[in-house]
């Protein structure tokens, strides 16, 4: 893949002055930092096929730009067509421990930076998980995938969720709040990888990170203080029936992933253990309780 690397920072660059390195990702992209005279950069190869798993490159685009305008995001340097790759600045820092993430202080600096992309500028895209699940079933299904028993009981649930949730407003959301996407640089907390971004329920991005993260009751209690202020009965109740959405969509889209993906890795299992992960969300009497209703 090497001489591929190669020909990709040579079709962004070709004056030949770059030296670059490959960077940790996700699953369907390849990241290099690049070094120039005037910058250090990261090039963002889009992987295959990511249009299947509800990715639109133009709205990739938007978002980062969105995220950069109220200081959260990485700038934008350019986008490559057709092939709807992104460069962006090398934002300095470190991918945060988990246990750093989990704390107080740190907490309210997620919660700081998680308001400024929730009251940024709208984008084009949107991400309902309840309709995103659905599309991954259809996904599936149409090659070949074997759909888990486990499905059936959670679109059950998630149909009882939407009837609660149906009314939130949209606010631009990442979606994706993985540890790997989040950059520290000891003054602020930036996010980075915005592939899912759109316009969604604000509760989504909460509960994401709060699974992502682990995060307890309690953490979550502190969260919840730190981006509003104040722990409302409401939102409590919002945080724990979407942390339950967010293991859905993730276990849904490791199983489009066993029918779509080259990569040698075991997204059936990945897909399982979302599974019974949701499960042991919706058995714990505080997501009980949130699903009864007000």
């Amino acid at each position: 893949m090497t001489s591929g690397y190669d020909e990709a920072v040579r079709r962004v660059w070709p004056d030949g002055d770059s030296t670059f390195e490959v960077l940790g990702g996700g699953f369907t992209n390849h990241n290099l930092k690049v070094i120039r005279p005037d910058g250090t950069f990261v090039l963002r190869i889009a992987g295959k096929d990511t249009e299947l798993l509800g990715i639109d490159r133009s709205v990739e685009l938007e978002a980062t730009r969105a995220a950069a305008a109220v200081g959260v995001g990485p700038e934008v340097i350019d986008f490559v067509e057709p092939e709807g790759w992104l460069v962006t600045r090398f934002v300095e820092g470190e991918i945060p421990p988990l246990e750093r993430m989990r704390q107080p202080a740190t907490l309210r600096r997620v919660a700081a930076t998680l308001r400024a992309v929730h009251s940024g500028p709208p984008v084009h895209g949107r991400f309902n998980a309840f309709r995103i699940v659905e599309e991954y079933r259809t996904t599936a299904f149409e090659r070949g995938a074997a759909m888990p028993s486990e499905y059936a009981t959670a679109r059950q649930v998630a149909r009882r969720i939407e009837k609660l949730r149906r009314a939130a407003p949209e606010r631009p959301c990442h979606n994706d709040l993985l540890n790997a996407n989040f950059i520290d640089d000891g003054r602020h907390v930036r996010i980075v990888d915005w592939e899912y971004a759109g316009m969604g329920d604000v509760f989504f991005d909460l509960a994401n990170f709060s699974v992502n993260h682990g995060l307890d009751e309690e953490a979550r209690t502190m969260l919840l203080e730190a981006y509003f202020g104040a722990v409302r009965a409401p939102d409590r109740r919002a945080l724990e029936l979407m942390r339950f959405m967010s293991d859905f969509r993730e276990a849904m889209w490791g199983v489009v992933q066993t029918a779509i993906s080259e990569l040698d890795n075991d997204f059936a299992a990945y897909a399982g253990e979302h599974f019974a992960r949701l499960e042991r969300t919706a058995a714990e009497p505080s997501f009980q309780a949130a699903l009864a209703g007000p």
